[in-house]
């Protein structure tokens, strides 16, 4: 009987040995996949500041577009970025946490509800050509909104509310039941509960989402392309309506181009590009710790 008890032990250590060795080779398997990816990243860069940190200049953010890259910048570019990125936020944020609210918190649990839900997440997965088909089939000609601001704003607003649902959802889902039931306890209604305590729970949830979902948006070319927006405009817009380009179609037409000095350029855009990306995520990530810290 102590042979067997012995026989049974020194199994179970080759074993244990074994599993250890096992998760220790995928430890170190994940790791050098990683380092990989931020090797391969680290090299991009590389090449993007090397080849157009010397044209990020004050010409460069206050000039227009130009046949001749000396006198070529990303002033209207630029502006219509942040004009798309503001209208975006503004129409697709509020639509999107509302519909995630009522979703987790309002809507009856039935196949209806399950089958939006699965809709939403299918939605998430669409490349973003679909949407601009889509964008410039509603907005741009049933609508008449033309190559607007705004027609490029509810397109890219409708390629990111997926991601925002979805985020939001699964923010509203980790706050405890408890918290809800206590406060229901007290007498406040469903609303008081989701406003008062649900939201400010979720929050910092919800806007790690709103992050990915404005990165997401502030970068994509295909969309704008299929709505027609200009690839040369020498003007800014000032409303909703006025026609507009934006960082990544301005990108876009450099790198097209057969001459290595608008590659260049396109790179100094890229520069530009990535800086207003970090300053946006920057601001809300600081916005998500103040809200927790709350």
């Amino acid at each position: 009987m102590s042979d067997m008890n012995f026989r049974t032990q020194a199994f179970n250590k080759a074993n244990l040995k074994r599993r250890r060795a096992q998760s220790k080779a995928f430890e170190y398997f994940c790791s050098g996949v990683t380092g990989l990816a931020v090797v391969v990243l680290a090299l991009l860069l590389y090449d993007i500041f090397t080849d157009g940190y010397r044209w990020v200049d004050a010409q460069f953010l206050n000039s227009f577009p130009s046949r001749f890259p000396e006198k070529a910048g990303i002033k209207s570019a630029l502006v219509g970025t942040l004009w798309l990125v503001g209208f975006t936020a503004i129409i697709a944020i509020p639509t999107g946490v509302l519909a995630a609210i009522y979703l987790e918190e309002y809507a009856p649990k039935n196949r209806l509800t399950h089958f939006i839900e699965v809709n939403i997440a299918n939605l998430a997965g669409v490349p973003s050509i679909v949407f601009g088909i889509l964008g410039l089939a509603i907005f741009v000609r049933f609508f008449g909104l033309g190559r607007s601001v705004i027609a490029g704003a509810l397109t890219m607003s409708l390629l990111i509310l997926p991601v925002i649902i979805i985020a939001a959802k699964e923010a509203i889902r980790s706050v405890p039941s408890s918290l809800r039931q206590a406060a229901f306890a007290l007498g406040a209604t469903r609303w008081q509960v989701v406003r008062a305590h649900v939201l400010p729970s979720a929050m910092p949830g919800i806007l790690t989402g709103v992050i990915l979902a404005l990165s997401r948006a502030i970068g994509e070319t295909a969309p704008l392309i299929m709505i027609g927006a200009l690839t040369f405009v020498a003007f800014l817009p000032s409303g909703p309506m006025d026609e507009f380009t934006a960082l990544p179609i301005q990108i876009f037409n450099w790198t097209a181009r057969p001459q290595e000095t608008f590659h260049e350029l396109a790179a100094g855009g890229i520069i530009v590009l990535l800086a207003v990306l970090l300053l946006m995520n920057a601001l809300a990530v600081f916005i998500r710790y103040r809200g927790s810290k709350q």
